[in-house]
This record gives structure tokens, C-alpha cells and sequence, in this order.
């Protein structure tokens, strides 16, 4: 959806609430609280009462039980702010939706990209099969760069946090920060994503990696160390690059648009990123981002 389409499908307040009940409700309106379908609509535009749940009527409109449920905020600024970050490959910062949306405060800003942050985690998900890649990484500043206090962390690497993601080839990823890199929580990481039934796992030399086969997996590694990143094998060619390649889009949008990116927030960009590459052929990813809102 271009910029055009969208000043024309959304060119009124009273159009965003239309579109945002058309989707909660494709077969029409029932109560969020108890499921019944005998609603009465109110004088009120997009509002509702239920007696199924509450003798005296609970009321509720369209934005009930949505991140943009008790909020100041226009619905239209909101439908706004997900299309400009539904738009934008490497994410898009808060100072600069405030400054293109008018928010009123950078605050505004910075919270609405963080509920939609949110709402583009995965709820719903199945463990990865046929071919699938595992990696990890590391997200932060050098230790060089680091303050005193915080140089040679766990695993020498600083102040940067330890990120473990997996992707199927042709097929989505997922990611998420772990405290640690230890042999048991790279482990669990894979037998809660990676299905047992994959054709092949491919991942690198990293050690806590090698109890894969005992797991069940069939696995094999490429050594990076000795600068192998591809090789040929009877069940498919073992390589990260798909993963590799995800990664380098991470960590160049918070380098270029974010600049920093801490700890308890990196899970949420790791939505973003995650969402997007899983939706990167999906013309209505707008749409997809607001049903999770």
C-alpha cells in the first residue's frame, strides 16, 4: 500500500473505526467480554451495550480490549504510525514519527511504536521444519566502548546481549534474547522452535550445538573458524547465511535508525524485525499488523 492508497482508504477518523470493526467482527459485532451476539447498537457511532454479561449493560465500543483502547490518541494517528512502520525495511525511530505525525510529544511517540512493537509478537506459532538454520548472536556496544564496570562481561563480550534465532529456509524466523549461551539454553531454545522432523539443521562450530543428533535433529555445521560458511552434504546444503542475513538487517537498523537498543526493550524490536521478515511478501501487512493490535 502506497502513501496515496492510504490517505484514500483511511481519510477520516470515521473511516479507521469502520475498517477496525470490519476486522474484529468480519461476521458481525459481539460483546469481548462474554462472546454474545445479541449486542444493541448505542446513539453513539461504534458503540455498544451487552446485557448477556451485565444486567444493567456493558458497554464497550471498537477499540475495547485494542492497544489503542484508553488513549488520548486519534485511531487515524495510530492507523498512521502502523503504516510508517509497517513501511519501513530497517524500523523507524520515535523522534522521527513525532516529527512527520506532529504527536504533540516525543513521549506520545515512543509509546505508541512500543505497544505496536507488541502487538507484532508472534501468538501463534509452529516449530520450524524442513530446512532450518540456528544461529546466535550478540547485539551491543563493543567492550573497547564499554564503561568500566560493565567491560569483560559474561562470555567476554561486554555490555552486549546474547540473541538466539532460528529460520526456516523460504520460511519465517524467530528470535529472542537469552541470558546466557550455556549448552542447556541454546537447547531448549531449539526443541521449543525447531521440530524434531526437520530434513536438516545446520548451525555453526559452536560447541553447545553438538548434542543436536542426540536430541534427534539431524545436524550438521559448517566451521566459520576455518572459513567454511557452505558445504555440500546427502541431505541438503549446510550454510546460516539466510539467518546471517537477517541478522545484519537487525543490528543495521538499530546501529542506523535506533542507535541504541537496551536490554528490556531489544525483545520488542525483535518483534518488529521477526514480523516483517516473516511478512516481507505480504502486500497487506498493514492489516496484519493491526490484527494483532
Amino acid at each position: 500500500m502506497t502513501f496515496k492508497e492510504f490517505e484514500a482508504r483511511f481519510p477520516t477518523e470515521e473511516a479507521c473505526r469502520d475498517h477496525l470493526t470490519a476486522m474484529r467482527w468480519p461476521e458481525g459485532v459481539t460483546c469481548p467480554r462474554c462472546g454474545n451476539a445479541k449486542v444493541y447498537k448505542s446513539k453513539t457511532a461504534h458503540r455498544w451495550t451487552c446485557k448477556a454479561c451485565n444486567p444493567n449493560g456493558y458497554r464497550f465500543s471498537v477499540l475495547t480490549g485494542t492497544i489503542f483502547e484508553n488513549t488520548n490518541i486519534k485511531l487515524r494517528m495510530w492507523f498512521q504510525t502502523i503504516f510508517i512502520v509497517s513501511q519501513s525495511k530497517k524500523g523507524i525511530s520515535a523522534l522521527q514519527v513525532h516529527r512527520m505525525l506532529g504527536t504533540g510529544s516525543y513521549r506520545t511517540a515512543w509509546y505508541m511504536c512500543h505497544r505496536i512493537r507488541a502487538a507484532t509478537k508472534d501468538g501463534i506459532f509452529s516449530r520450524l521444519t524442513g530446512q532450518v538454520e540456528v544461529d546466535e548472536t550478540y547485539v551491543g556496544g563493543k567492550d573497547k566502548n564499554c564503561h568500566a564496570n560493565k567491560k569483560k562481561g559474561r562470555d567476554g563480550r561486554g555490555g552486549k546481549v546474547a540473541v538466539i534465532g532460528a529460520t526456516a529456509r523460504k520460511g519465517n524466523v524467530v528470535a529472542e534474547v537469552i541470558e546466557n549461551t550455556e549448552m542447556r539454553t541454546m537447547e531448549k531454545f531449539v526443541q521449543r522452535t525447531v521440530s524434531e522432523k526437520v530434513s536438516l539443521l545446520s548451525t555453526d562450530e559452536h560447541p553447545n550445538y553438538r548434542r543436536m543428533r542426540v536430541l534427534g535433529y539431524r545436524h550438521r555445521t559448517v566451521n566459520h573458524s576455518y572459513g567454511e560458511y557452505s558445504k555440500n552434504t546427502v541431505h541438503g546444503v549446510v550454510h546460516t547465511a539466510n539467518l546471517d542475513s537477517f541478522w545484519s538487517q537487525l543490528k543495521r537498523g538499530i546501529v542506523g535508525i535506533f542507535h541504541k537498543v537496551s536490554k528490556d526493550y531489544l525483545p520488542l524490536y525483535l518483534n518488529e524485525f521477526s514480523f516483517k521478515y516473516n511478512h516481507r511478501n505480504d502486500r497487506q501487512i498493514f492489516d496484519a499488523i493491526l490484527a494483532g493490535c
